[in-house]
């Protein structure tokens, strides 16, 4: 048994299960930590490789750990999961990682600074609030449907939702109507906070000289370039811009076999968020298009003329993440292509 070179590392919230190995693939522990254990157990071993998978608090423990002098590996939980043997457990789990970090063509994500993470935190709370907005409005139309007041579907409708349920003159059952009220007022706080954190965007994207170029592309506002800055991995994270759009999950999934390529819907891979952000941008920018072609870009006016109108928002957003890893990671502005003459 030799001196532990990998350690697999289970993350929990109070148990953690760690495996070290030996440079020959050799257990050399199996050891259950109880979270305030964590670092003293590691300050105590061997500089040496420390894997995890990543999943909550795996970029705070990554920090932690590299700190203690420990090189560190975040791996994405379902590349881990091929190398679970047989039955689940946490041992199996910290034994699987250890061994997928050794893997050659293993990938791996960059661990991220806390004010990365901080950065992340206002659309994760607009994303909540919105939400949030969505249930209590459909609620609240819900509720009026009963009682034969029908409003359209839309956020532009939630003020004629709401006036309906607080006008002292609608037909509503005296039971319904302070009940409908505070719904009501509870759409109105969450716009006011949704408000708030839209403001606060807008500062940030003035503020960063990156997020000011990407709002150059058309499609992108203060709220998809603020996000690709805060929630997008390094642009050399990427050997291309079609590894960035597959990152964000906007490249067809493939199924292909026997040299017969088959390409299906899009992977919805990585970042969920932003690939929402994305692909609402280009739905704006694509009925900008449909309106007025003349605006458009020629391969724009051209797939819209073709191809259904969903379809070509998708392909809009493959292409606007391209060229946001472009300008990611050359620099510039960016500039419409030339007419063809």
């Amino acid at each position: 048994m030799g001196e532990v070179t990998t350690i697999g590392l289970d993350l929990a919230k109070s148990i953690f299960q760690a495996h070290g190995a030996d440079a020959a693939g050799q257990v050399v522990f199996r050891r259950k930590l109880r979270r305030d254990q964590v670092l003293s157990f590691f300050a105590g071993q061997p500089r040496c490789l420390v894997a995890m998978e990543a999943c909550a608090g795996a970029h705070h423990w990554a920090r932690e750990l590299a700190a203690l002098g420990h090189e560190v590996r975040l791996i994405p939980p379902s590349y881990v999961k091929p190398f679970v043997k047989r039955q689940k457990n946490d041992m199996a789990d910290a034994e699987a990682i250890s061994e997928a970090a050794l893997r050659p063509t293993m990938r791996f994500v960059a661990p991220k600074s806390a004010e990365a993470q901080g950065a992340a935190v206002i659309f994760r709370t607009r994303d909540l609030l919105v939400r949030q907005r969505t249930q209590l409005s459909n609620a609240l139309r819900g509720h009026l449907a009963e009682f034969g007041f029908v409003v359209p579907q839309g956020v532009g409708h939630i003020s004629r939702l709401i006036g309906m349920a607080v006008d002292p003159t609608t037909e509503l059952p005296d039971q319904a109507r302070p009940i409908l009220a505070i719904i009501a007022e509870s759409i109105e706080a969450l716009q006011a906070k949704i408000a708030l954190l839209d403001r606060e965007i807008k500062a940030r994207a003035k503020a960063d000289p990156v997020a000011r170029r990407l709002m150059t592309i058309p499609g992108v506002g203060p709220v998809v370039a603020t996000a690709l800055v805060a929630l997008a991995p390094p642009a050399n994270t990427f050997r291309r811009g079609r590894d960035f759009a597959a990152w964000v999950g906007l490249t067809p999934r493939q199924n292909s076999s026997g040299g017969k390529e088959r390409l299906g819907r899009i992977s919805k891979m990585g970042e969920r968020n932003l690939r929402r952000l994305i692909i609402l941008g280009a739905s704006s920018a694509a009925k900008v298009a449909a309106r007025d072609p003349s605006q458009a870009s020629p391969w724009l006016a051209g797939m819209l003329s073709r191809k259904p109108r969903m379809l070509v928002t998708v392909a809009l957003a493959n292409k606007i993440a391209r060229i946001v890893w472009a300008l990611m990671a050359h620099g510039g502005s960016y500039r419409a292509p030339a007419a063809a003459a």
